[in-house]
């Protein structure tokens, strides 16, 4: 059997790889994504959950980054806007911090580098009689309060994969490259399904581009045999997700006398998403994990604004993630640039290999932009870049998303207000192919727990590469934080029956 040949083999199924695989395949390049494990299962999910400017850049005087990101943001913001939404944040001000009159400029700034903005600007707030007051420690008297956007980070990468995909990609998760060669103007990848212990491939590409995040210089050293041409800093990320703190739907920045900041996220209706930790980071990445000292900054840090403190007992849920940050010398970890850089090794007559550095989840399609750009003059006859306009899967939303989703609800009557939502939330338009012509309850199949159906499930099986349990409850949906051990069971009983 020949070979199969692709225009552009991409290592690493994270938001950068699937959001590169996503502009290549819509530029006409025939493009194969291998990820070693579920798509996003690494640091893509373990982030804040934010489509944001990056407020804190700014006292590093990182404007460029931040004018990109705050401009992303409103491209995401209409291309996505079934996981991506409006939020938000009260910003409380104290003695501790810089002056009343300089925190306003720097948020004056922050909403004027985003040229073309739809969200609210900043506005400021008497703590005693607005509502976002109320849980906070009386001593906080004065706050602002500044917008920009929650996501849904794993459906991100996943809907990046899915419009790969649908333009013609070869998406590849539980696939490992245990080697890739050079072979004068081609890349030679041996890859390894981890589902089928005997099962191996080859495949050869005219370019080869390194995502694999965490483990990118891992890839260049011991997969490709070359030299990272780099230092990569790990930074550990960890977060906490608590019982929810309060009553409104508004999000907070608060600022530690550390100079460092914690974000209190509204969090899928019931919880408040906390976080988040930099720490260097010399452990394995794929089994990191917060520990005490991590879960005790971040209980002090936001308790310290409150009136009633936080335990150990509140918290529901934790996870951590690795950030792969270009090594640019800061001395802490919380400087260190989250801008991203990429290198192209291209000797003449050689094929190329891209690698990414760094970057964030919401600079992801510029990031792709960037990456093809740099392989221009590999593939003269790409068509040129689409995405700045192009809607993500399910999210051409016709008007007002929460107006679409109710009349969604009222449509759709059987699946029940609550349900009807949040699958409006997370499939957006695609609801309507996920529901496949039912129109009663007895459709949906077996119920494992919080409105999470067999139906549901066999069609994240089919059309989004789930595989097992935490696939479907952790990065799928959140529904994780719901069910009971003997829930969860039940699913698995019910994957281990479905095709892969």
């Amino acid at each position: 059997m020949a070979e199969p040949v692709f225009d552009l083999a991409i290592i690493g199924g994270g938001i950068n790889g699937c959001g590169i695989a996503r502009d290549a395949a819509g530029r006409g390049l025939k493009v194969v994504l291998v990820e070693e494990r579920d798509l996003g299962a690494a640091t893509s999910s373990a982030s804040t959950k934010l489509i944001h400017g990056g407020l804190r850049y700014l006292e590093h005087y990182d404007f460029r980054l931040v004018h990109e990101a705050l401009a992303e943001r409103e491209v995401l913001l209409h291309a996505a806007p079934h996981i991506i939404w409006p939020l938000r944040f009260v910003l409380p001000h104290h003695s501790g911090l810089r002056p009343w009159p300089i925190v306003r400029l720097g948020l004056f700034a922050y909403d004027h580098l985003s040229l073309g903005r739809t969200l609210p600007g900043t506005r400021s707030i008497d703590l005693a009689t607005d509502p976002v007051g109320v849980g906070l420690k009386k001593s906080y008297r004065r706050a602002f309060e500044f917008s920009d956007c929650a996501v849904d980070d794993a459906r991100l990468v996943v809907l990046c994969a899915r419009d790969a995909a649908d333009r013609g990609a070869d998406i590849r998760p539980r696939t490992r490259c245990i080697a890739a060669r050079r072979e004068d103007d081609i890349w030679r990848l041996t890859l390894h399904n981890s589902r089928d212990a005997t099962q191996y491939e080859t495949v050869t590409a005219r370019a080869l581009v390194n995502a694999a995040g965490p483990w990118v210089a891992d890839v260049l050293t011991g997969v490709a045999g070359l030299t990272a041409p780099v230092k990569v800093r790990l930074v550990k990320g960890s977060h906490i997700v608590v019982d929810r703190l309060f009553a409104h739907d508004r999000a907070y920045l608060f600022q530690n006398a550390d100079g460092r900041v914690c974000f209190a996220i509204p969090y899928q209706k019931d919880f408040t998403l906390i976080g988040t930790t930099d720490e260097d980071f010399t452990g394995d990445p794929a089994t990191v994990a917060i520990d005490e000292s991590e879960t005790d900054y971040l209980l002090s840090a936001v308790g310290e604004y409150l009136e009633r403190p936080l335990s150990r007992a509140m918290i529901r849920w934790t996870y951590a993630g690795v950030r792969p940050l270009h090594d640019n010398g800061s001395k802490a970890a919380q400087e260190a640039t989250r801008d991203y850089l990429l290198t192209l090794d291209a000797p003449k007559g050689a094929a190329p290999v891209l690698s990414v550095f760094g970057g964030k989840v919401t600079t992801h399609r510029r990031l792709a932009e960037h990456a093809l750009q740099r392989l221009a003059a590999i593939f003269p006859d790409m068509q040129p870049a689409w995405t700045a306009h192009a809607a993500l899967p399910g999210g051409d939303v016709p008007g007002a998303f929460d107006e679409w989703a109710d009349g969604m609800a009222a449509r759709h009557a059987f699946l029940g207000r609550e349900r009807a939502l949040r699958l409006c939330r997370a499939y957006g338009t695609r609801i309507a192919a996920l529901l496949n012509g039912i129109t009663d309850a007895a459709g949906l199949g077996r119920d494992f727990g919080s409105g999470l159906t067999e139906h549901e499930v066999d069609y994240l099986v089919a059309n989004e590469w789930a595989a097992s349990a935490d696939d479907i409850l952790w990065r799928r949906t959140k529904l994780g934080l719901r069910l009971s051990p003997d829930e969860v069971a039940g699913l698995e009983r019910h994957l281990a029956t479905v095709p892969a």
